[in-house]
């Protein structure tokens, strides 16, 4: 079933173990197949890749399955179209007042628009 187009990312968040040298090689190995893949980091275990279709995605997913890491740590893969990404909210917290602060996803939305 082909779909009609429907931009959106792609969000792939992990939790992987970093014990052990072989650990730290293959959490490594599997951010950078991340990178390789057109996938950025968003935040330390978060990367995002823009799709434009839900088929596209669907490969996407397919190809990080392939190259995540075999043993221990989780794994988390989604897609959200841009119509969910712009109802996102950002809440930051202020170093100085220690006060957390909303804003609609605006600005959110500005920092995935990279075409």
């Amino acid at each position: 079933m082909s779909w009609a187009y429907t931009l959106g990312q792609i969000f792939v968040m992990f939790d992987l173990p970093t014990l052990e040298k072989r650990e730290i090689r293959e959490a490594n190995r599997f951010r950078n197949t991340l990178l390789d893949m057109g996938f950025f980091m968003m935040q330390e275990s978060v990367y995002v890749r823009n799709c434009v279709t839900i088929d596209k995605a669907e490969l996407w997913l397919d190809k990080v399955k392939k190259c995540s890491p075999r043993e221990g740590g989780n794994i988390v893969a989604f897609f959200i179209t841009d119509k969910q990404w712009k109802r996102a909210q950002v809440i930051t917290c202020t170093p100085t007042h220690h006060k957390h602060r909303i804003e609609a996803g605006k600005e959110f939305d500005k920092q995935i628009t990279f075409w």
